[in-house]
């Protein structure tokens, strides 16, 4: 597989390999020492979930606070959505950034998203199937959303018609949530990284 990282640090982009025949396919979609030489540090897997969404459904940007946050890898295995990392990272030099990683049942691409990161996706088919693995179990109390079509963020949507959850789109501002000083801080999120990477490695 080829691993790739993204216009936003934290993100990576991973390309498998396909194997394919009249009988079917196979591939590895994910390799915890291949993501560990690119990241830093293996995933460590503590909940996997499925999120099965109509056309034009929109999800996100959803984030939780660090530590430990929440690291994602997610894939599509059936259908197509785009993927959406943004760097909400007070502090970060990329600070707003987002960019959008097309994910589908044919060239299978997923995304690792480190902690501290935002992230969303718009479905571009009916029945858009995405699995993902977490590091850290799901906590309401640390869990968070900022509204998708606030303007400040300007994610250009693929869809003049979003559909949101009631959650999504009651969602307060990015500059709220700033100011209620609920995004994470750039600072604590590389002291995060560093500590799980030097754990790794020592």
């Amino acid at each position: 597989m080829k691993i790739t990282p993204l216009s936003v640090p934290g993100a990576w982009e991973i390309l498998p390999q396909q194997h394919g025949d009249p009988r079917g396919l196979f591939m590895e979609w994910y390799r915890s020492d291949k993501l560990a030489e690119a990241v830093g540090h293996p995933l460590d897997l503590a909940q996997a979930n499925l999120s099965i969404s109509a056309k034009d459904v929109v999800r996100g940007v959803h984030f939780a606070q660090v530590p430990p946050s929440q690291a994602k890898y997610v894939t599509c295995v059936r259908g197509a959505v785009l993927d959406l990392i943004v760097d909400i990272r007070l502090g970060s030099p990329t600070f707003g950034r987002w960019e959008f990683v097309r994910l589908d049942d044919e060239e299978r691409r997923a995304v690792y998203i480190a902690e501290g990161l935002g992230h969303g996706f718009c479905a571009l088919s009916d029945d858009a199937t995405l699995v993902y693995g977490c590091s850290a179990t799901f906590n309401p109390e640390r869990e968070f959303s900022i509204n998708p079509l606030d303007p400040e963020l300007g994610i250009e949507w693929p869809t003049e018609t979003p559909q949101l959850s009631a959650r999504d789109a009651a969602a307060p501002s990015l500059a709220d949530m700033r100011a209620a000083g609920t995004l994470p801080e750039y600072e604590a999120c590389l002291e995060f990284y560093a500590a799980k990477s030097a754990q790794f490695s020592g």
